[in-house]
C-alpha cells in the first residue's frame, strides 16, 4: 500500500455515500473508522458496543462503491489472540488493505475520550505477532496502535511501539498526542512506516497539522475520521434550522453532485431502456399450476 516514500492522506468514509463521494476524488486510500460506523450506522458511541461482524458490514458497503485501498479499524481484535488470528483473515478475506490494532483493554473506547487503559506491553506484542502470522498475503499491512499516551505519557507509548515493531508490525500508530511538538518526536524517535490520525475538532485532542509538515516530520500517513463526517453533521444542522426559520429547503444547502447520478440511477435507467428494447414490456409471471 505504501510504495517509494509516498505519504497517503486517507479520509473517514462510514456509508455508502460518503465512500461514493471519496471514490470520485484522488486520494490514494480510504479509512473506516470505528467511531463515525458506530454513530452513522446504528446511533452508539465508539466504547466497544460495534464488534467484528458490524464493521465487516459496513467494510462490504464501503468496498462496493470504492474500490481505493480500506485502512480499517480493528479495534483490540475483538478478544484473545484467536480472536485476532480471525478478525485479521475476514479484514483481509473482506477486502481491506491494512488493519490496525489497539493496545486498550475490553471494552475499548474512542481514542480521544477519557478513561482509557491499556493492556501489558507483553499482551499487545503476542497479538501483533499473531496477526502477522495470520495474514494470507504480505501486502495486507498490520498496524500496531497504541493507546497509552493518556494513560501513561509519550515515553511509554513510544517504548510500547518500539516493542510492537519488533513484534512484526508493518506500521506504527500512536493516537492521540497532545501536541505538534508530540507529533514531532513521534516522527523522529520511531522508525516508519508511521501513522496519525488527524482528529483536530471540538472534544478531540491531536492538533492541526498539513499534510505537508505531517511528511516532513516522517509519517508516512495521515487518516482523518471526520473529514467528511463533521462537515456533513454541520451542514445537516444548518439545513433543519434554516427549514425552521423559513418553512424551505436551503437552496445553498444543493450539492454540486447530482444525487441520481451518484448513486446510480443513470446506469439503472439505460439498463431498463436496453431490456423495454429487447424484451418488451415486462410480462406478469403466471402462477405454476
Amino acid at each position: 500500500m505504501i510504495e517509494g516514500g509516498e505519504f497517503i492522506a486517507a479520509p473517514g468514509v462510514y456509508d455508502g455515500f460518503s465512500a461514493m463521494i471519496a471514490q470520485r476524488y484522488p486520494f490514494k486510500a480510504v479509512y473506516m473508522g470505528g467511531y463515525c460506523v458506530s454513530a452513522s450506522r446504528w446511533g452508539l458511541p465508539d466504547a466497544g458496543l460495534v464488534g467484528l461482524t458490524d464493521m465487516l458490514s459496513a467494510l462490504h458497503v464501503i468496498g462496493r462503491v470504492c474500490d481505493k485501498p480500506v485502512i480499517a479499524d480493528g479495534d483490540t481484535g475483538y478478544g484473545g489472540l484467536l480472536n485476532v488470528q480471525h478478525t485479521v483473515r475476514e479484514f483481509e478475506a473482506a477486502g481491506a488493505s491494512a488493519l490496525h490494532l489497539e493496545d486498550q483493554e475490553m471494552p475499548k473506547k474512542c481514542g480521544h475520550t477519557q478513561g482509557k487503559r491499556v493492556v501489558a506491553t507483553e499482551e499487545m506484542a503476542a497479538k501483533i505477532a499473531v496477526a502477522v502470522e495470520s495474514r494470507r498475503s504480505d501486502d495486507f499491512m498490520i498496524i500496531a496502535r497504541t493507546d497509552s499516551r493518556q494513560m501513561y505519557d509519550l515515553d511509554e507509548a513510544i517504548a510500547r511501539c518500539r516493542d510492537y515493531k519488533e513484534a512484526g508490525a508493518d506500521i506504527l500508530f500512536i493516537d492521540a498526542p497532545q501536541s505538534l511538538e508530540e507529533v514531532a518526536r513521534i516522527g523522529a524517535e520511531l522508525p516508519g512506516p508511521l501513522m496519525v490520525n488527524m482528529v483536530p475538532q471540538k472534544g478531540f485532542v491531536t492538533p492541526n497539522a498539513s499534510a505537508e509538515n505531517l511528511q516532513k516530520m516522517g509519517f508516512s500517513i495521515a487518516h482523518y475520521p471526520g473529514l467528511l463526517a463533521t462537515p456533513a453533521m454541520a451542514a445537516m444542522e444548518r439545513s433543519l434550522e434554516h427549514f425552521l426559520e423559513t418553512g424551505l429547503m436551503d437552496p445553498s444547502a444543493v450539492p454540486s453532485t447530482n444525487p441520481h447520478e451518484l448513486v446510480g440511477f443513470p446506469q439503472v435507467w439505460a439498463d431498463e431502456a436496453r431490456w423495454q428494447d429487447q424484451f418488451g414490456a415486462q410480462k406478469a409471471v403466471e402462477p405454476a399450476e
